[in-house]
């Protein structure tokens, strides 16, 4: 079991040296060693475009994407967990998830008494979102977004259908909102934000190739034909940009792998370790946090040992903060209500999931959140114009 490399190859790494690159100062992590500051602070343009669910692993495994593996740099890490909730707020903020405090996609807020889908900002079970509920979802993180930390003009390239959203407003601080329709159009915009004049960077985010993984697998023909669809992208987006001394970068929050229903633990056939709980499961399908009724931790941990050896670990929530699961130095004071008592970290390719009454029952083909290299690794592609 391989933890992120918080200390010089992972995600949070690739921040500290666009940070430092980009005229922000220091930040508290070392820098990304396959892209030191000095070679980002080399150009005025930079871009740093996120493609959900590319894993290093299937990026590798399909060489006929020819344009993305020719400008392949290095393989780095997620952070903890590898999903679109903590690793996203670690491209938006700089920070990793043992500072920015979010934890994965179903997160209990103490101060507001409810479990939320974090990136909807809406309860779990569905209803109005925290700003039509009068709830500040800034006030309520308390996150810095990275484009107040850097010394240049910042824009954010996203899609039209979560560019207002409460998560893109509360990160989207002083940087310059383009909105698109297709993949066509963040190239576009992509292009015409950094064929402006002066300094400026560029954040960009795609979640099609990561929700195609979900709906059917990423070994799907519709998942592989996607990815030849942004490699063909990406080569326009490089012929866009000659000439122009833009840095692109290229990087993922996290991989998929594919999980077989007959690998789901599914909380409805197992009463017992359901009664040890008093939340529902929170976190993701591959790293589930556990908060337990008062004097259930032996018959919890009974429970899942006896049932599930070969399936999970189970770690105490407190020792993964210890660990260093998060990241390193001091944590969010609130890190630890937001993880509970234990943590279900699945092999293999298991799953966990429970549901609540009148929730819509779904199956996901692909999913995230594990330890796998496939979830964990990601690639660092990198091209100067």
């Amino acid at each position: 079991m391989q933890l992120p490399d918080y200390q010089g190859r992972s995600i949070v790494n690739l921040m500290a040296s666009l940070q430092v690159g980009l005229r922000g100062g220091a930040h508290a992590y070392p820098p990304l060693a396959a892209l030191p500051p000095d070679r980002v602070a080399a150009h005025q343009r930079v871009l740093l475009w996120v493609i959900d669910g590319l894993g290093l692993n299937y990026l590798r495994a399909h060489a006929e994407a020819a344009a993305l593996n020719a400008h392949l740099c290095a393989g780095i890490t997620s952070v903890f967990p590898p999903t679109t909730a903590s690793a996203i707020t670690t491209f938006v903020t700089g920070d990793a998830p043992q500072q920015h405090g979010l934890t994965g996609w179903h997160m209990y807020f103490r101060e507001l008494g409810s479990v939320l889908a974090v990136l909807p900002a809406r309860p779990r079970l569905g209803g109005a979102t925290l700003s039509a509920a009068g709830v500040d979802l800034d006030a309520l993180l308390g996150h810095r977004a990275f484009a107040d930390r850097i010394g240049v003009a910042s824009h954010t390239v996203a899609p039209q259908a979560i560019a207002d959203s409460d998560f893109s407003v509360a990160h989207r601080g002083r940087a310059a909102l383009a909105a698109f329709a297709d993949l066509d159009g963040l190239v576009a915009a992509c292009i015409e934000c950094l064929r402006a004049d002066g300094e400026r960077f560029v954040y960009a985010y795609w979640s099609e190739l990561d929700a195609l993984g979900h709906r059917v697998g990423m070994h799907s023909e519709a998942a592989h034909d996607h990815l030849l669809e942004l490699d063909r992208a990406f080569a326009e987006l490089l012929d866009g940009l000659r000439g122009t001394g833009a840095l692109v970068i290229v990087c993922a929050d996290h991989g998929q792998i594919d999980a077989p229903l007959q690998r789901r633990i599914d909380l409805d056939d197992h009463a017992e370790l359901r009664d040890c709980l008093v939340l529902p499961l929170c976190g993701e399908l591959r790293a589930a946090y556990c908060y337990l009724r008062p004097g259930s931790e032996e018959r919890f941990d009974g429970y899942v040992a006896d049932v599930f050896g070969d399936a999970l670990y189970n770690m105490p929530a407190a020792r993964a903060i210890a660990d260093g699961w998060f990241g390193l130095g001091d944590p969010h004071p609130r890190l630890a209500e937001r993880i509970g008592d234990r943590i279900l970290l699945l092999r293999d390719d298991y799953t966990i999931k429970d549901w609540l009454p009148h929730e819509r029952r779904f199956d996901m083909v692909g999913v995230h959140g594990g330890l796998s290299d496939d979830e964990r690794l990601v690639p660092l592609v990198v091209a100067a114009c």
